[in-house]
């Protein structure tokens, strides 16, 4: 048996559709979707993410500026910037991109951001509505891999899943959501004791730990579904945290890296951004 490739890039592509149809009936009412992000520092890895971001707005129509911070720059700057986005009715959603130099605080940026220009999903506000099982804003990787789930026609409902990995970006959230959908939810990580004896029982996998190759063919319980949402350069090579080549041969389906969940990241962001946009109208009504 060979893996079913889940495809993020035609998945995003379909989610950018659907957003240039929604951007186009906010149009109707006189209103562009509008997104600012912010940059602290010349991060080179940071700039592309910023670029790949603003070039995605450009496809389906979001209004997109890039407010652009010094290295130095101080933290009472970075929050009256964050504040004057908040203000500003044509800016439906903030990005704050990290990480942020030292001896910046991403926990007090994220939480000056308001909770419903809060595109990234991470504000307290938008995570205690997660965890009570009312999503609004969420943050885009889980968001993406739930969307790909669905799509494929997936039984959430009892299913046994296993995350690796627990931090506020995927880990975390993702478990809720999928708690959400009344999946069963194993979170395991770095102190985890017999980590392959956890993945071994999941019909869903994500492994988002950061480790090149941590999960092998033998980790993986046949006709399972992988998520891989590693990023890794080695020997010059993107490679993900499955082995990918092995687990293929197991796996009923699968996300390559690069391809798989980080476009879907993307096209997340749009649809939330078009969201806020919409919830905004809605408020205005």
């Amino acid at each position: 048996m060979t893996a079913t490739l889940i495809d993020g890039k035609a998945l995003s592509s379909k989610v950018e559709n659907e957003v240039k149809e929604r951007v186009e009936k906010l149009a109707e009412r006189g209103v562009t979707p509008g997104l600012a992000t912010v940059l602290v520092g010349e991060n080179q890895a940071s700039q592309m993410y910023i670029r790949l971001k603003h070039s995605a707005c450009e496809r389906v129509g979001i209004a997109s500026k890039n407010v652009a911070l010094p290295e130095n720059c101080s933290e009472e700057t970075l929050l009256s910037r964050i504040a004057k986005l908040n203000a500003q009715d044509d800016v439906h959603g903030i990005l704050l991109q990290l990480p942020l130099p030292r001896p910046l605080d991403p926990r007090r940026a994220m939480m000056t951001i308001a909770a419903h220009k809060d595109v990234d999903g991470f504000h307290p506000q938008n995570m205690g509505a997660l965890l009570l099982g009312a999503e609004g804003l969420v943050p885009c990787t889980p968001r993406g891999i739930i969307y790909a789930l669905e799509q494929m026609g997936a039984d959430l409902q009892g299913a046994e899943a296993v995350v690796v990995g627990h931090s506020n970006v995927v880990g975390k959230p993702l478990a809720a959501m999928l708690l959400n959908r009344n999946a069963t939810v194993q979170v395991c990580h770095v102190f985890t004791k017999d980590l392959a004896a956890h993945t071994r029982g999941a019909d869903i996998l994500v492994v988002a730990a950061g480790v090149p190759g941590l999960i092998r063919a033998d980790m993986v319980k046949d006709g399972a579904c992988v998520f891989d949402v590693g990023i890794n350069r080695v020997e010059g090579k993107t490679v993900g945290d499955v082995d990918f080549e092995a687990v293929k041969e197991k796996a009923a389906a699968i996300t390559p890296v690069p391809g798989g969940v980080g476009p879907l990241t993307v096209s997340m962001l749009l649809s939330q951004t078009v969201w806020a946009a919409e919830t905004a109208c809605q408020r205005r009504a």
